[in-house]
């Protein structure tokens, strides 16, 4: 299984927009101190995941999320 999520950081107030194939893992690794958007903070909590048999699936709908460039509409998945 493949999966696009949505992670949120309370210190940042900001949301992360990602896929992969194992989600507690890609937690995991936002949560280190790595080079990156997500490696300045530890806080990072999933606030909305979708499941999708194929890679590209998943993608595809990240990609989509990302276009929106709206806090607004991301919210809108989970609130």
């Amino acid at each position: 299984m493949f999966y696009t999520y949505v992670i949120y950081s309370i210190s940042r107030d900001r949301y992360y927009v990602g896929s992969t194939s194992n989600l507690q893992e890609r937690l995991l690794k936002h949560n280190t101190n790595h080079k990156g958007f997500t490696g300045n903070t530890n806080d990072w909590k999933i606030v909305y995941s979708e499941e999708f048999a194929a890679k590209e699936g998943a993608l595809a709908r990240e990609k989509q999320i990302k276009s929106w460039k709206s806090r607004k509409m991301i919210e809108k998945l989970f609130c």
